[in-house]
């Protein structure tokens, strides 16, 4: 019995299949430019700036021609004393939107799914979805007339059933978290919940059929059929997500920020743009961001390399 050779196809013809496959969905390829066109302007030749981190940043002599400093500015933030101070409020805000946020979106998704009157889920989906659009801005503006001293809607209701009714939860840090992780939910939930709803959409239906007839309820539906199947999304999400662990979203917590949370809300973000930006030291911040970057490729590349190992779901 001979053995059977496979057959390599030359880097020619490769390149040849290549540009025919261009050519056949050139539609489709001419739709994609203004993407690469966004990535390559907004997110790549920025990053020639990120040697300003190894940098003393001179106006008079430019990025390039500004003197080399090595790791001077890296050994200068772990040396500070508000160094770890931010890194702590930094990861426990991200881990609250990573971990305790994760199963909200899922179980919205869940609920959509179980709503059989489409006019009735269409104005769901769109009151959920509304408040991604608003900024930040709008949102903390919302909470901040929401929970203001005296003449707050919140104070109002425990002045109504006999509570003091002056409490100032913006200053209070007892109430910061509440009010970061609440004010995220409520902006996130309904925009995060879509792309689980549509990998709901792609389950089997012969699988319910076949579970209705052995008698499953519709929790062990959920559990055992629902979850299972949208699983891979859930992972490939979370592994996209622990890229931003350093990264505990600067806009929320910049228009939080008060006299009396200082100590919980002041992060990474909050403190590149003030060293940086209103402090002029534009190689030290960008060697803070830098730090922020590298840390989240790392944490991606190992929970991409776990969850192939375990689940064989992965990024790459």
């Amino acid at each position: 019995m001979q053995p059977q050779v496979k057959t390599v196809a030359s880097p020619s013809k490769t390149s040849s299949r290549l540009w025919k496959n261009i050519l056949l969905h050139k539609y489709l390829y001419f739709m994609l430019i203004p993407c690469l066109v966004f990535f390559v302007v907004f997110s790549y030749i920025p990053m020639v700036g990120l040697i300003l981190a190894f940098k003393e940043f001179k106006f008079n002599q430019g990025i390039l021609g500004s003197p080399w400093v090595g790791f001077k500015y890296f050994e200068r933030f772990f040396n500070d004393y508000q160094s770890m101070t931010l890194i702590k409020n930094t990861l426990i805000i991200s881990c609250m939107k990573l971990f305790l946020g994760l199963p909200f979106p899922i179980l919205l998704a869940l609920m959509f799914n179980e709503i059989r009157n489409r006019y009735f889920r269409s104005i769901a989906q769109s009151i959920a979805y509304l408040p991604h659009f608003l900024s930040w801005v709008v949102v903390v503006g919302l909470a901040q007339r929401l929970l203001a001293p005296d003449n707050g809607l919140i104070n109002q209701l425990v002045a109504y059933f006999g509570g003091d009714g002056s409490t100032f939860y913006m200053m209070e840090p007892g109430y910061f978290y509440q009010i970061m992780f609440g004010s995220h939910l409520w902006k996130t939930i309904g925009w995060d919940s879509i792309i689980y709803l549509a990998a709901i959409a792609g389950v089997n239906p012969d699988m319910y059929e076949a579970a209705k007839i052995d008698g499953a309820s519709k929790w062990k539906e959920h559990w055992y059929i629902t979850l299972p199947s949208i699983r891979p999304t859930i992972l490939i999400l979370f592994i996209l997500s622990l890229g931003n662990i350093l990264s505990a979203g600067f806009d929320q917590l910049y228009l939080l920020r008060t006299p009396g949370n200082m100590e919980l809300s002041e992060i990474l973000d909050t403190y590149v743009i003030r060293i940086g930006l209103q402090g002029g030291q534009y190689g030290y911040a960008t060697a803070v961001g830098l730090m922020q970057g590298v840390i989240g490729l790392i944490l991606v590349i190992a929970a991409n390399r776990i969850s192939r190992r375990v689940s064989d779901t992965s990024l790459w």
